[in-house]
């Protein structure tokens, strides 16, 4: 079994390239990231065609989260319990979707952004983390993949620069205990050991040609439960997806991220 996430920065703008990465990888199950589009907007004929369900969630032209899976779709959830809300007034998020595939529970995850560090947004981003945490527990004894854009970088390598992120989110103690809360809880972070650095990035800024340079940031993950990383035989990041020259059309500022799994 083949799992894959990817912040994809838009589905409708990029559904070709959604559709191609699917095939060319032959992907079981792909959780997409920041689709910007409301359920009855995204355009899934294509992925219908190639014998993928979908399950998405979207509230508006902002966040957005889905899975897409050719290995079944069983017991959706939109957002986990207490899922905290941002906002005036306050509203539930495109943030979190999960699903069972193939019997692996797996969790589509938006980790809000944080912004800054005395921004709300950044109390917001602990509190969901906090949440979503507890929730994990249960998930535990089970085959289970916490996977998606963290907005994280949990080791000083995982930016290009430490120096240049020290009065940012991202890399704050907070926000890193908030992510090793999850690996002492049992998670493993099951890509990192097959996607060492320097080709370890995930994020790569439009900003001053960030993906030429290998100027980028690891921040998105699959954390699998114990069971699910005993189960990880490879993983690597697709930087192909990422690479401006390599294919037609703007890329998304993220690669995907892909796990294959024994039986």
């Amino acid at each position: 079994m083949r799992i894959a996430t990817w912040n994809v920065n838009s589905l409708r703008s990029r559904i070709d390239r959604v559709e191609a990465l699917l095939t060319r990888h032959d992907i079981d199950v792909l959780a997409l990231q920041e689709t910007k589009a409301r359920e009855d907007q995204l355009p899934i004929m294509g992925l219908q065609s190639l014998g993928y369900e979908i399950a998405a969630a979207g509230y508006s032209q902002w966040n957005g989260v889905a899975l897409i899976s050719r290995v079944g779709l069983a017991d959706v959830q939109i957002g986990f319990n207490e899922m905290p809300g941002y906002g005036d007034p306050l509203a539930a998020e495109a943030r979190a979707i999960g699903a069972v595939c193939g019997g692996v529970r797996i969790w589509s995850l938006y980790v809000p952004n944080g912004r800054k560090i005395d921004d709300p947004h950044y109390a917001y981003k602990l509190d969901w983390l906090a949440r979503l945490r507890a929730h994990a527990q249960d998930w535990l004894g089970e085959d289970t993949a916490l996977v998606g854009d963290w907005n994280i970088a949990p080791e000083d390598g995982d930016v290009f620069d430490i120096a240049q992120f020290k009065n940012s989110t991202h890399v704050t103690e907070p926000e890193r205990a908030a992510f090793r809360g999850f690996l002492d809880d049992g998670y493993v972070d099951v890509a990192r050991p097959h996607t060492p650095h320097p080709d370890g990035y995930t994020y790569f800024d439009y900003y001053r040609q960030r993906f030429e340079r290998n100027r980028g940031m690891r921040i998105d993950f699959v954390l699998g439960s114990p069971t699910l990383a005993n189960r990880v035989t490879h993983a690597f990041i697709d930087r192909d997806e990422r690479d401006p020259a390599r294919f037609e059309g703007k890329p998304s500022d993220h690669a995907p991220v892909i796990v294959d799994l024994s039986d």
